[in-house]
């Protein structure tokens, strides 16, 4: 797979910015603020439909613009594939491919997949569950299509389940046939996410040991462990005997909503004990075993994003990953940097072909 052209329309700081990539590896520089990081979130816009940075579409359009358009132009199997996002004030979103709307963003997420690092993942590490919950939600749907259409109708059973819990509240009323019909609902999509949400961690874990250790060099053991209400016991019963605290709360308590991941280092919270370096090594690590695993269910590469890497890790950690590039490890790479001459040495040492653009307040001022 491969990404052949961009453009970005009154996207952000870009008023109309337009690229042609012939290169392996493309590297956009410029100083902070000059629209680089907005490049790589038009690239997640075209795969994921949504930003990776702001999930408020309307906040994405240009400043005294009411729409954003972007257009890219895919690579793969040889046959070609373009793809459109709109978004417009008072008219919403839309994503075309090959001029045709979907019906349904969902229909597009896993086509064109994508794996991005960058500074904000350490909110994997610092945030709350519904972060972690959202990592293994994002890949596990980028290879398994179905995997999204049960996930968005568990969370339309629970929001209707707790809105008749706080109904039930509200009136003093309980009816136990249509609370029975969204448990019903909730255990049915609640036990595939559950089955998925294992499985990939599972296969994931000994892919992203192997990152860590080659990243790091250290020998802390690090681990990703699935904590989750259904690990030991039956999702039924456990709703069955949780329902009178859901009716005093007017939410469900029992339920896949509530899994997280414990990110360990010799047994202990990495978020606790690990230093910035282990914790930069550990989110780069399960990144690059999000990529790898994701590749090996699809057959082909994803495209990999990597923003402001240069000027956040240090040298030792910077030749590993780039060493991971020139071993042919990753498909097509886009990498944004501070810095143009760094990124030319970086990249010149590991002998890849590149192309690098500069950026300049939401423009290209040149190509080299």
């Amino acid at each position: 797979m491969f990404l052949k052209n961009l453009q970005l329309h009154q996207f952000k700081n870009h008023n109309g910015s337009h690229f042609t990539f012939t290169n392996k590896v493309s590297c956009f520089v410029g100083d902070n603020g000059a629209g680089k990081t907005n490049i790589l979130d038009a690239i997640h816009y075209l795969s994921q439909t949504k930003s990776y940075f702001n999930h408020i579409d309307s906040q994405n359009i240009q400043f005294n613009s009411d729409y954003f358009m972007l257009k890219g132009v895919f690579e793969k199997d040889g046959s070609q594939s373009e793809i459109q996002c709109n978004h417009k004030d008072g008219e919403g979103k839309n994503i075309q491919k090959n001029k045709k709307k979907y019906k349904r963003f969902s229909e597009h997420i896993g086509q064109f997949p994508i794996v991005i690092i960058s500074p904000t993942d350490t909110n994997l590490i610092l945030e709350g569950s519904e972060v972690r919950r959202k990592y293994l939600d994002s890949s596990i749907a980028q290879y398994k299509q179905s995997y999204l259409q049960v996930l968005i109708q568990y969370n339309k059973a629970l929001k209707q389940r707790n809105a008749l819990l706080k109904q039930f509240n509200d009136k003093g009323l309980f009816d136990a046939i249509t609370l029975e019909i969204y448990d019903k609902q909730l255990l049915e999509h609640g036990n595939i996410i559950h089955k998925e949400r294992t499985s990939f961690l599972k296969e994931l874990t000994p892919v992203f040991n192997h990152y860590y250790q080659e990243i790091s060099g250290g020998n802390e053991k690090v681990g990703l462990d699935y904590k989750s209400q259904l690990n030991d016991a039956d999702f039924s019963k456990l709703l069955n005997e949780s329902q009178q605290k859901d009716r005093i709360s007017t939410y469900t308590q029992i339920g896949t909503h509530k899994d997280d991941i414990a990110f360990t280092m010799n047994s202990y919270s990495i978020k606790k004990i690990g230093s910035q370096g282990q914790q930069k090594s550990f989110l780069i690590a399960l990144k690059l075993a999000q990529f790898d695993f994701i590749k090996q269910q699809i057959g082909f590469k994803p495209i990999l994003l990597l923003d402001d890497i240069f000027d956040k890790l240090d040298d030792n950690r910077i030749l590993k990953l780039i060493s991971f590039v020139d071993k042919n490890v990753f498909g097509q790479v886009f990498i944004t940097d501070t810095h143009i001459e760094r990124s030319e040495e970086i990249l010149q040492k590991a002998g890849i072909k590149f192309s690098i653009f500069k950026i300049d307040k939401g423009s290209v001022n040149n190509e080299r």
